[in-house]
């Protein structure tokens, strides 16, 4: 059963992989600005209260979503000495680091301003730090979401991980710092990120085990 999950995992990957290249394409050649604003328009201008409040705790909360999932995995594997915890733990803050270093990255080389900046209309309703693209907060979150789905590929795990993600992105596209092209390559980049150092665990743990197979007996 866990396989299957990883593997239904590993083909919708493979599935964004082809539509983050898709829109990109459609973004810097085509008509993307207009769609984009088109779409964040009636979500950033449709306020209440509720949205307000709830969005705006939901978008603060990445941070401590993304140090209390791996602090959760190191305390409990340190705890247990279970080292494979331990392990899962460094890898979800390896993949917490490269979409880190991606984001921020990406961000420097596009410098797409915040839509509040182009278009006067758009409600600001939290601070934006630097350029727009791609969403950092969303890249944030659906790395963390992406890690805890492929290290315990259950539906009352997977489910509630990436519904968090994605109500993480629509607040930054609420809170006007967003286009929704942000939002969908931050989560490209987030679920990539941690499905790369996933890969690259499960490789070295089966170097490490042919390792240890092929090292003569000390005995």
């Amino acid at each position: 059963m866990q396989s299957l999950f990883i593997n239904q995992i590993t083909m919708g990957f493979k599935k964004i992989l082809i539509l983050f290249f898709i829109i990109l394409c459609f973004h810097f050649y085509g008509n993307g600005q207009n769609v984009d604003i088109n779409i964040l328009q009636p979500i950033n201008q449709s306020e209440t209260t509720f949205k307000n409040n709830f969005l705006k705790a939901t978008a603060q909360s990445v941070t401590i979503f993304n140090i209390v999932a791996p602090a959760s995995l190191l305390t409990a594997g340190v705890i247990r000495h279970d080292k494979q915890l331990q392990k899962n733990a460094a890898y979800m803050i390896g993949g917490f680091v490269v979409s880190s270093i991606v984001t921020q990255s990406m961000k420097r080389i596009i410098k797409r301003d915040r839509p509040y900046v182009t278009y006067p209309y758009i409600v600001k309703r939290d601070v934006g730090g630097s350029y727009s693209f791609p969403s950092g907060h969303t890249s944030a979150a659906f790395c963390t979401a992406t890690s805890l789905s492929l290290l315990f590929p259950k539906w009352y795990v997977i489910a509630p991980s990436y519904l968090y993600a994605a109500t993480v992105g629509y607040a930054r596209m609420y809170q006007g710092v967003h286009y929704p092209s942000d939002v969908l390559v931050g989560a490209l980049v987030g679920a990539g990120s941690a499905w790369l150092s996933y890969k690259v665990e499960k490789w070295m743990d089966k170097k490490n085990k042919q390792n240890k197979k092929q090292s003569p007996s000390l005995l």
